[in-house]
């Protein structure tokens, strides 16, 4: 991909995102260093380290989002993880490495996508013919008991004439032609697929028992009776496997997690012990700061994909910070998150903003599913204003959440029209929501007279 200067990175995150500019321009100039450092010699590349953010600010103010679509813009493998998910080491629960293990996870199946399109032209084809022979050979008779299968598999298979080879050719043709028109989809077939390995639960995270066996284990399959349509998904998903190289894809994912793998961990807040106690729970929380910290510097993970170094991956934190400080985080932790940004909480014009502007904008998606259902649905501008002003309303009454707080406000304002919606014969209906439906609807949109309180 072509590396996207801080400016087009920023326009970007414009689309998704509304306000923050502070925190845009920090992750794009991060983000920039990272090919201006590839650029670099490489005895001087090697002293160069990425400048971790600590992102501050109330929940759902775009921290998350910010990071998660930064991930996705340079394709780079990206994990979010919760800081109060994990346990001191010692202690029964997730060990901070397996932070790690995830990103690992999470570039092979990135790189393995990656080279499973490169060969699917060349899958499809491959399985197209193997769907034709399963299509025209005939089926496969049960043996009724172990003698009947022990004498099946001692005869001796008749050898075809000429003539039946030109008929189950033709055959062939016959069904190529009907398979290519869609004749077929809905015909059932057999299918040998490969059975699924147990898997176990160790410290909340799944072991495949072929993997810890190191392929001892032989491969079990079973006959699956399928669709067309699913077979061929099945089959090519076969083939394309056995055309890529995993060495080669593991190779590529430990690289990618070590030169642009992002880490996002969210809630750090939560595992800062005060500095007025010293004992209780705040004694754990410090004990997973220790352990995130080698992390953070940059240190081996040992992976089953192999050894990861976590130097030049980029950490971002997140934390509202409400009770707990930056400065009761351990010192060596704060050194190591050098850029801290201060995310400003909504206003009601972020709010009317985020309805309107992004791409993936709560009106287009709620338009989205009800045309579905044959409703084609508008918003004037006065019921956006409204809606943003129940929001700020929710959000002021209680625990102010940020933007999920127009989640529950859309779904208080749809839930009759969502409820009526559907059917076979549904007509094709137009509504337009206006600031007088928000005000029926939504009880936080409804304005109270404050003069019969005032004595």
């Amino acid at each position: 991909m072509r590396q996207l200067t801080p400016r087009e990175t920023v326009r970007e995150l414009d689309r998704y995102i509304i306000g923050q500019e502070e925190a845009k321009r920090l992750v794009a100039i991060a983000l920039r260093n990272r090919y201006r450092r590839s650029q670099v010699e490489e005895s001087l590349r090697e002293e160069i380290f990425p400048k971790n953010i600590l992102m501050i600010g109330p929940t759902g103010v775009g921290k998350t989002e910010i990071a998660r679509r930064l991930a996705k813009l340079v394709n780079a493998p990206f994990v979010k993880v919760e800081a109060t998910k994990f346990t001191e080491v010692g202690y029964v629960g997730r060990d901070v490495e397996s932070i790690i293990r995830d990103l690992t996870e999470n570039a092979v199946r990135m790189v393995k996508q990656e080279h499973e399109d490169r060969v699917r032209a060349r899958a499809e084809v491959l399985a197209e013919d193997r769907l034709l022979t399963l299509l025209a050979s005939p089926p496969v008779q049960k043996a009724s008991n172990p003698i009947d299968i022990l004498l099946r598999g001692r005869q001796k298979e008749p050898d075809q004439s000429e003539q039946e080879r030109e008929q189950i050719s033709l055959r062939r043709k016959d069904l190529m032609e009907q398979l290519r028109q869609g004749q077929l989809e809905e015909r059932e077939l057999d299918i040998e697929v490969e059975d699924s390995v147990p898997q176990l639960e160790v410290g909340g995270a799944s072991i495949n028992i072929g993997d810890m066996m190191g392929g001892m284990m032989p491969r079990k399959t079973k006959l699956r009776r399928v669709k067309v349509k699913e077979a061929r998904r099945i089959l090519i998903e076969e083939e394309a496997q056995r055309l890529v190289d995993m060495d080669a894809i593991r190779e590529e994912a430990v690289r990618r997690c070590e030169q642009d793998g992002i880490v996002f961990i969210d809630e750090i807040d939560k595992i800062a012990g005060r500095s007025t106690q010293s004992a209780g729970p705040d004694v754990s929380r410090e004990g997973v700061q220790r352990d995130i910290l080698p992390i953070v510097e940059g240190s081996v993970v040992n992976t089953k994909h192999g050894a990861v170094r976590t130097d030049f991956m980029l950490f971002i934190a997140a934390g509202a910070f409400h009770v707990a400080r930056v400065s009761d985080l351990i010192p060596e932790l704060q050194g190591r998150f050098p850029v801290q940004v201060n995310l400003k909480s909504l206003t009601k014009e972020d709010f009317v903003s985020i309805l309107s502007q992004p791409d993936n904008a709560l009106t287009l998606q709620y338009s989205a599913l009800l045309a579905a259902d044959n409703v084609r649905l508008t918003f004037e501008d006065e019921a956006l204003e409204e809606i943003a002003q129940a929001a700020l309303n929710l959000n002021e009454a209680g625990e102010n959440i940020g933007a999920r707080r127009l989640h529950a406000v859309f779904e208080e304002l749809l839930e009759d029209i969502s409820f009526h919606a559907g059917g076979e014969d549904m007509p094709q209906v137009d509504l337009t929501i206006t600031a007088q439906y928000v005000r029926e609807h939504v009880k936080a949109a409804q304005q109270v007279d404050l003069h019969k309180y005032i004595l």
